[in-house]
């Protein structure tokens, strides 16, 4: 339970701390379509980290994508 939480907290404020990079970095007149931008890709961002830390985090981290069959 602990790790699930730890895990969420960091995706919110991985999401954030991008939006608002993203804010600041965009030029002055935003439109629907550059906040559409921003959240698009915190989110990609946002995922991709909650991705590599259940994939680190895992106790098989060698056999992530592919498992050996029996003989």
């Amino acid at each position: 339970m602990g790790r699930t939480l730890a895990l969420a907290l960091a995706v919110v404020l991985m999401f954030a701390a991008v939006a608002v990079i993203m804010l600041k970095l965009m030029p002055a007149p935003l439109k629907d379509s550059d906040y559409l931008i921003i959240g698009s890709v915190a989110t990609l961002v946002s995922l991709l980290a909650l991705f590599v830390a259940v994939v680190t985090t895992s106790g098989q981290a060698s056999s992530v994508f592919f498992k050996r069959r029996k003989k």
